[in-house]
């Protein structure tokens, strides 16, 4: 039976998770947002975490070594969502950003300058994806990014991808494929892998949680962990939008973010 949302569960539920309750103040407790944390929903804006996530991921930070959200959306995003659990955590709780391009740093966003010299060319992107996106496609401004969504217009990926081509091509801006939306973003040495590694090194054991194949560089980055003798547990959040790489490369696969919080807070309460 798959336990309630925030509940604790037995550990055959999660299988290899298990090795973080062996040394938690010496592992990392790592996970992506939407997918995870939250629910997909049809219009990015209205996503929001779990109910509890944001107390899980207190109790996570009191007795793991490392705890963080390692996102594509925003920090400031992520801030306003699990807000609560940043300023009543542990400073060893992070929230990280735009693939690692942004964090929160004593409350505030923080972000690489190196975006800098990029963000006439997205913000020229977003001006002409506001312009020609068919009805129903959306444009996420980010910033430093921007993402169109087709969820409630699926016969317009093909408008997408074409665009992000082109703009990719003319601006030399990097293309990221999440489920159902193409982000375009400054082609810098940033991903949730590089995320991972980062926060991971030097842990006992580590694990990271996503959904969607932006994940996919952070299960890599576990791997490469691993070589180095950290205990490293990928968990998928696998529907059937999710690539199927995700789940094959997974070491658990979890079926929804109810589930996936309820790993988490088994973790919390181990």
């Amino acid at each position: 039976m798959t336990p309630a949302v925030g509940e604790a569960s037995d550990e055959r539920d999660f299988g290899a998770l298990a090795v973080l309750r062996d040394q938690p103040a010496a592992s990392a407790v790592l996970t992506d947002f939407d997918g995870t944390l939250a629910p997909i929903v049809a219009d990015p804006a209205h996503a929001q975490p779990l109910p509890g996530a944001d107390m899980v991921l207190v109790r996570l930070a009191h007795r793991f070594r490392t705890v963080a959200v390692v996102s594509g959306r925003p920090a400031a995003f992520l801030l306003d969502r699990v807000g609560v659990a940043a300023r009543h955590a542990p400073a060893n709780l992070r929230l990280v950003g735009l693939y690692g391009l942004q964090w929160v740093e004593g409350g505030a966003v923080r972000q690489d300058p190196a975006v800098d010299p990029w963000l006439p060319a997205v913000a020229a992107a977003a001006d002409a994806a506001d312009a020609a996106a068919p009805p129903g496609v959306g444009v996420e401004r980010k910033g430093v990014s921007l993402t169109l969504h087709w969820r409630t217009r699926p016969d317009a990926a093909g408008w997408a991808a074409d665009f992000g081509r082109r703009w990719a091509a003319e601006r030399g801006l990097h293309l990221q494929p999440g489920r159902m939306s193409l982000e375009l973003r400054p082609p810098l040495p940033a991903d949730k892998g590089a995320v991972v590694e980062r926060l991971g090194a030097g842990a006992a054991a580590a694990c990271f949680l996503g959904d969607d194949a932006g994940d996919l560089p952070a299960f890599a980055a576990l791997d490469r962990l691993a070589a180095a003798g950290c205990r490293a547990v990928k968990v998928a959040v696998a529907t059937e939008e999710s690539p199927p790489e995700l789940a094959a490369a997974a070491d658990v696969v979890l079926a929804d973010p109810a589930q996936a919080l309820a790993a988490l807070a088994w973790l919390a309460d181990s």
